[in-house]
């Protein structure tokens, strides 16, 4: 087993896993795995550029993080970073500031790299021999991608509960003209990705990353985030539907109220739900398989 370390900076978080891996089986067993909600995408989609407090909630982040990887003793450490730090004027910003901190140069990679990242990690525990759709719905982008045990189509498209909160949502809760403009976004970007990714012909839709696990927890009716419970639970599209709806018609309060909901995701889940809700109805998709592995574990993996 060689013992790694990999971070997935996001546009609305930066994750840690360190996991000792088998290179040659693929299998890893987890040893830390950490999330904080930074907001690097902070106002990106209108300004182009990363913010000074945006980089600085991130390095901080960072530093706590070189901790945890040196008192782990992880070999090797590999720092991705997707779609917020791709679309900024200043990254180089971002990137000077993690090689000081953590000794490595962050690859601010492509849409279908993190697309392939995405897929090694949601499906290396599913052994079905059917196609799997999977959509990783991000701050900034959501990635689709099909195929079994290797990928065969995948897609980045810009849309994000990010940006798509911070491009049209100007009320709490949102007006039904805001929910219309976000899901309007969502249906032209599905017309893009379609146009490379078979959606429609897969047969498992499995979502990863904080708005899907956290419609789930709202789904299950969990008293609190339950990794374990969420992992591979299954959620009906009426029970996505039921969620999506709840959330549209609460206020701020009323989400920060729910104890699954991450303080850091109370403003942009309603943004993240919608996402998903299209998503699994132009797929016409009966239910969504969950996974807590993503992109993190996709990371994890190549560095082994």
């Amino acid at each position: 087993m060689t013992r790694v370390a990999g971070i997935d900076c996001g546009t609305n978080s930066i994750r840690l896993l360190v996991a000792d891996v088998h290179p040659e089986t693929g299998d890893l067993v987890e040893l830390d795995r950490r999330m904080t909600i930074v907001r690097l995408g902070q106002g990106v989609d209108r300004t182009g550029r990363l913010a000074p407090e945006a980089l600085e909630r991130t390095f901080a982040a960072c530093r706590e993080y070189a901790e945890v990887i040196r008192e782990l003793g992880a070999e090797r450490l590999r720092f991705v970073a997707t779609s917020a730090s791709r679309d900024a004027e200043n990254r180089d910003e971002f990137v000077n500031g993690v090689m000081e901190i953590l000794g490595v140069e962050p690859e601010v990679i492509t849409g279908d790299q993190e697309a392939e990242f995405s897929f090694t990690g949601a499906t290396g525990e599913l052994h079905g021999t059917e196609t799997y759709l999977v959509v990783d719905i991000g701050g900034g982008s959501t990635e689709f991608v099909t195929g079994n045990r290797h990928v065969e189509a995948a897609r980045s498209v810009d849309i994000g509960c990010v940006r798509l909160t911070e491009r049209h949502v100007r009320h709490d809760p949102p007006t039904a003209e805001e929910a219309d403009a976000i899901r309007a976004d969502v249906r032209a970007a599905l017309d893009l990705a379609a146009e490379t990714v078979p959606i429609a012909t897969a047969g498992t839709l499995v979502g990863l990353a904080g708005s899907v696990t956290t419609v789930a927890a709202i789904a299950l009716g969990l008293p609190e985030y339950d990794s374990e419970k969420i992992h591979h639970a299954r959620i009906s599209a009426a029970q996505v539907a039921e969620v999506t709806e709840r959330l549209l018609a609460s206020t701020h309060d009323e989400r920060a109220a729910i104890p699954v909901i991450h303080p850091g995701r109370v403003d942009v889940i309603i943004a993240g739900a919608l996402v998903l809700r299209e998503i699994v109805e132009r797929v016409g998709a009966s239910e969504v398989v969950v996974s807590e592995h993503d992109i993190l574990d996709g990371i994890a993996l190549s560095v082994a």
